[in-house]
């Protein structure tokens, strides 16, 4: 899975890896990076629009249909085998496609006790795409309307699977357009390309035990751990 990540490229450095995308009004000076993103925060994510919109959505997928929203905590992953299955991501799969940048994510090791936290990233430490998919929920009893999102994940390549059996669907640049692409798109074709990233352009390295609290947001999540 992917609970905890970092997201600290802005939605201008966002859009130069898009090209032709508008930042939604308000987003810019909305946006506050972070070294700990946890569920139900605010995230910046690139919508399937036309042209794509980069926008803050809640984590935590709230389906349109659903009553409440107080399941959206659990849904912050969606596996990628059961996209086309499971009623809460069937129709975002096929139409509400997005991307979440992030600069590195983090997963904890079950098999240490206690469980040590280890960052993941880029070795080249550029910010990279997650695949995701996006839904708006409208509350009945006030009107307000909450998008939100989830983040796909799929197996772990020979890298994380030391650490954990699940990993972020981490999109190519060759791949952006059709994860972005406006509706209904070949379900084969999206599948295809969440496939497991190639480990030799990734690092992995245990941080330190202060990951559990989610309060704990500064560029010392991203260090090593000592000793």
């Amino acid at each position: 899975m992917c609970g905890r990540f970092i997201q600290i490229a802005n939605p201008q450095r966002v859009r130069a890896y898009i090209g032709e995308a508008e930042v939604e009004p308000g987003v810019s000076e909305s946006f506050r990076p972070s070294y700990n993103v946890a569920p139900t925060r605010e995230v910046l994510a690139v919508l399937n629009t036309r042209p794509p919109r980069i926008a803050l959505l809640r984590w935590g997928l709230i389906p349109f249909w659903t009553k409440d929203g107080s399941q959206s905590k659990a849904l912050i992953n969606a596996r990628a085998e059961t996209l086309e299955t499971r009623p809460s991501f069937r129709e975002p799969f096929r139409r509400r496609r997005c991307m979440i940048f992030a600069d590195g994510f983090y997963e904890w090791d079950k098999k240490s006790k206690p469980k040590t936290p280890y960052l993941v990233r880029m070795r080249d430490r550029q910010p990279f795409a997650m695949a995701g998919l996006w839904d708006e929920w409208t509350d009945r009893t006030t009107n307000e309307s909450v998008r939100s999102c989830t983040i796909v994940t799929t197996e772990a390549n020979g890298l994380v699977s030391t650490i954990h059996d699940r990993m972020p669907a981490i999109l190519r640049p060759e791949s952006y357009p059709l994860w972005l692409a406006v509706g209904a798109s070949d379900p084969a074709a999206l599948k295809g390309v969440l496939a497991p990233y190639p480990q030799d352009l990734m690092e992995a390295f245990a941080v330190s035990m202060r990951m559990n609290d989610p309060a704990f947001d500064s560029p010392e999540c991203m260090e090593p751990a000592r000793g």
